[in-house]
């Protein structure tokens, strides 16, 4: 099931529903994506529908409670940077605020001048600790902040620097989600092609990691990590200008794709 959050046309009111190939179908009790994570609910949607075409999706789980952020969790991405492999998972946070939709934008602060992309896979939580779902998501980064700044808090958590969806994938219908490809262009251009399967640190390894001190709630994501191809370890370095897009497409997963402003 692909669980989606969207303005249907003409309208400013989110619905939340099912998407089923090239429609969208509303919850016909109103539940939002939250409440069918925390819940684990998969009856069908069977409320109004509408040619996916039609509706604006917005991230899945608009808020999130919590947004963990995994750094150096591929071993290229390492390589690339001129590290060793962490022996456990190196965690940050991002903002609640930082979430934004599938299509962006993504904003860059006057006071960066070097940002960059990270196509991820991202873990959305369920209830008791369990993997609900899958997205894809861009951990946007400053890097001239995560430089000079001991914490990353600014570097990684500035409002919008979470585009993320286009919807969640439960988890049912990704079996094997360390064997999936990933890929991020920048207006066209290929810049990341790997796979999940570079992960250092499997998706339930990360949870239980995290969970040894935070509780998790539905809704809750987690970002693995980018693989290697970031514009910081480009020779000569590229980073993300106003207008430029960016478009990261995983597989089983769909894609989301935003403009920089």
């Amino acid at each position: 099931m692909r669980l989606a959050t969207f303005l249907p046309p003409g309208s400013a009111d989110p619905l939340a529903g099912e998407v089923r190939g090239e429609r969208v179908v509303a919850f016909a009790d109103g539940a939002s994506v939250r409440d069918r994570l925390a819940s684990g609910d998969r009856a069908p949607a069977a409320g109004a529908e509408w040619a996916l075409a039609d509706v604006a999706l917005l991230a899945p789980v608009p808020r999130p409670r919590a947004i963990f952020g995994i750094g150096l969790n591929y071993a290229a991405h390492a390589a690339e940077q001129g590290r060793e492999l962490p022996e456990q998972p190196i965690v940050f946070m991002k903002l609640p605020s930082s979430s934004a939709p599938p299509g962006g934008p993504v904003r860059r602060p006057a006071v960066v001048k070097r940002l960059d992309y990270e196509g991820e896979l991202a873990i959305v939580m369920g209830a008791g600790g369990e993997i609900a779902g899958y997205a894809v998501a861009d951990d946007v980064s400053a890097r001239d902040l995560q430089r000079r700044e001991p914490q990353w808090t600014r570097a990684k958590g500035a409002d919008t620097f979470c585009p993320w969806g286009p919807w969640v994938t439960t988890a049912d219908e990704v079996p094997d989600p360390e064997d999936l490809a990933l890929r991020t262009w920048v207006n066209g251009e290929l810049r990341q092609d790997s796979r999940t399967s570079d992960l250092i640190f499997s998706c339930r390894e990360l949870v239980d990691f995290i969970a040894q001190t935070c509780t998790l709630e539905p809704g809750d994501l987690i970002l693995t990590g980018t693989p290697s191809g970031v514009g910081m370890s480009m020779d000569p370095r590229r980073f993300l200008e106003p207008g430029d897009v960016v478009r990261i497409e995983i597989e089983r997963l769909g894609a989301i794709e935003h403009p920089v402003a």
